[in-house]
């Protein structure tokens, strides 16, 4: 791809083969790296700490050998709770160091971001209404304070660490997952200590209503509105597209955010109702230079996670990226 004609270049990650958030893995990290290459992406991330090898100079070399370039890792914190950062502290810097071993700035056009979150599926009522959050379900203000102050202090110890950037990744089945919550924790925190990664299909089934139009796919409204809406704050995109059909069914049976995933949910590139159309046009217009990192959530040994990144890259590659 030539940098110099769209700025934007496009990367995958681990997530998109199942390995997610403490759910396990079941395709070895050699072989989903090599998928990934194969499929025509030039970028990955590190997910969960230990799946990928952790002496950085095995995992330099694995990258380098593909062609690949180390774009962030994602820890999730339970960030609600007093004293988890003194907790955490050794954990959260061997995540930070590893990155910041691996960086590759005269590729990349940039070091990894730390991506930071709450703890997915930390909170039982977030993970049984996941993707139908109400007001009533958001922290009480002085748990919020407590969130507030521990993603800062995380970020102020890997950025005097490491010298890396954190950036805050909203989520279902934790806190901020809605579009209110996501304003109030910028609102709340310091640009330049904390910014966003805005994920499309995160945001569209956090909002917790259908996004419509439905038919024909790519048509829905959220989360374009929702990248505009905080774009200010906004440094990092992951790409997700979101079925409709399945969050409306996920909603009305009360699945859980496990078995929203297993439904399927997080559908491949352009049958849900994301508009990636709008959303590539936005970035572009913005300058947009960083990367899109596809992200295909899927529990550990569903789907088809090489053939569907291969789709999700041809689905890119229709949009001129």
């Amino acid at each position: 791809m030539d940098l110099a004609v769209t700025g934007i270049r496009v990367a995958n990650a681990p997530c998109s083969w199942g390995t997610i958030e403490g759910f396990g893995d079941k395709v070895p990290w050699h072989r989903m790296l090599d998928e990934l290459t194969e499929a025509g992406y030039v970028g990955t991330e590190l997910g969960d700490l230990g799946y990928m090898p952790t002496d950085p100079e095995v995992l330099r070399a694995e990258l380098d050998r593909r062609g690949l370039v180390m774009l962030g890792g994602f820890e999730g914190v339970p960030l609600r709770r007093p004293g988890v950062v003194a907790e955490r502290r050794e954990r959260l810097l061997a995540v930070a160091r590893h990155l910041a071993a691996l960086a590759d700035e005269r590729r990349a056009g940039r070091a990894p971001y730390f991506i930071l979150a709450d703890e997915t599926r930390g909170d039982p009522v977030r993970t049984a209404k996941a993707g139908r959050i109400s007001a009533g379900d958001a922290l009480p203000p002085e748990e919020f304070a407590v969130f507030v102050r521990n993603a800062q202090e995380i970020a102020r110890l890997v950025a005097g660490e490491t010298g890396l950037k954190t950036l805050y990744h909203h989520h279902c089945a934790a806190f901020v997952e809605t579009p209110d919550e996501i304003a109030r924790f910028l609102d709340a925190t310091e640009p330049g200590v904390v910014d966003l990664v805005f994920d499309t299909g995160h945001y569209t089934y956090g909002c917790g209503v259908l996004d419509e139009p439905t038919e024909p796919p790519g048509r829905g409204r959220l989360a374009l509105e929702g990248l505009k809406r905080f774009w200010d704050r906004v440094l990092y995109v992951h790409l997700k597209d979101c079925h409709p059909g399945v969050a409306a069914r996920c909603r009305a049976e009360g699945l859980d955010y496990a078995q929203a995933i297993a439904a399927g949910v997080f559908c491949e590139l352009g049958q849900g109702s994301v508009d990636l159309r709008g959303i590539v046009a936005f970035l572009r217009e913005q300058g947009y230079a960083d990367w899109v990192t596809v992200e295909q959530d899927v529990i550990p040994g569903l789907g088809t996670p090489k053939e569907s990144a291969q789709r999700n890259r041809e689905a890119l590659r229709r949009l001129g990226l």
